[in-house]
């Protein structure tokens, strides 16, 4: 055919001379370049080439860090030791506030003394028009120091209570002598009692009590002590009830019922109050004695402050000169 038969936009037969047998055998020979190779495929690395190093391993486990120092051991001790420091961080707290209410009490006492010109007698509250005056100067909440004035007064409403108890009695042994005429002598005895033992006890241990808390007064403590425990066991005498003794006990109260039920059982409710006083008695009594032992108190200081009162009182003095110069005048006549 001719040559117009051709396309003449075709390509035109170019012999290539990479086509050539011998230089594509050459070229499929040849070590593969960098660009050529894929790091992700499982072939070996090609040949002249370092093999790649392996990525090492990430491991799957959380950082935990490692202090420089171990932390105490938390033990017992430690615990104690710390609820030690509190106790006495609270202890020291409650004596700071112990001490604010001290000196507030004083300043208050040295104020009502500045405005009043004196400490005017109080107890018992009698009225103005009344012949006789009030005996004792009493207020606790300005003589005796915070810490003490719930006990004292307790004990003051136990000697109200003690008052009180004796009034019942002298109408309980009223009743007992209404139904039985022969029992005279216990309502005589009862009444005694109510006017005895009332002023007594208020004078004989109340006071001392009450002076022992608001100066520290060994020697009053002592007082107390004595006058108190005897007064204990003439609580348990009259809650015993022996007859003719003037007392509404439970030997007393069951022996009425035989004569009058009613009777009987008001003496029995009495009794009651005396077991209970007695009862109540005893353990204020320790009470007492445990804030002693906490006030430094002691039987030699009781001594000195007895000497001491003794050796200031102006009646011992005065007796004491005139023995001393009734001794120096005989000694005198005699060497004449």
């Amino acid at each position: 055919m001719s040559d117009f038969d051709s396309n003449p936009f075709a390509d035109p037969e170019i012999d290539h001379p990479f086509q050539d047998p011998s230089v594509t055998q050459v070229r499929q020979a040849a070590p593969r370049g960098l660009e050529e190779y894929n790091p992700f495929t499982d072939a070996k690395s090609p040949p002249g080439m370092a093999p790649k190093a392996a990525a090492p391993s990430v491991s799957t486990q959380p950082a935990i860090m490692k202090p420089t120092e171990e932390p105490p051991a938390y033990t017992q001790s430690r615990t104690q030791e710390q609820s030690g420091a509190a106790a006495e961080l609270l202890r020291r707290q409650e004596e700071l506030e112990r001490k604010a209410a001290e000196l507030d009490r004083r300043e208050r006492e040295m104020q009502s003394l500045s405005a009043s010109g004196g400490r005017n007698n109080n107890w018992p509250p009698l009225p103005e028009k009344f012949p006789v005056g009030p005996c004792f100067y009493h207020d606790i909440a300005v003589d005796i120091p915070v810490e003490f004035q719930k006990t004292v007064k307790i004990m003051y409403y136990l000697w109200m209570f003690h008052t009180g108890t004796l009034l019942a009695n002298m109408f309980g042994c009223l009743a007992w002598f209404c139904v039985d005429a022969s029992r005279g002598v216990d309502f005589g005895l009862s009444i005694l009692w109510f006017m005895l033992f009332t002023p007594c006890a208020f004078v004989c241990w109340y006071r001392p009590l009450y002076g022992a808390f608001r100066s520290d007064s060994s020697f009053r403590f002592f007082a107390f002590f004595f006058v108190y425990i005897c007064q204990v066991g003439v609580y348990v005498m009259q809650c015993i009830g022996i007859s003719s003794w003037g007392a509404s006990g439970w030997i007393s109260a069951l022996t009425c019922l035989n004569r009058s039920i009613p009777v009987g059982i008001i003496m029995i409710l009495i009794a009651a109050l005396f077991t209970s006083e007695a009862v109540m008695s005893l353990i204020m009594f320790k009470k007492v004695h445990a804030m002693y032992r906490t006030t430094g108190a002691s039987f030699v200081k009781a001594q000195q402050e007895f000497a001491t009162g003794v050796m200031s009182n102006k009646t011992v003095q005065t007796a004491a000169a005139t023995a001393a110069s009734r001794a120096a005048q005989g000694g005198f006549k005699e060497q004449i």
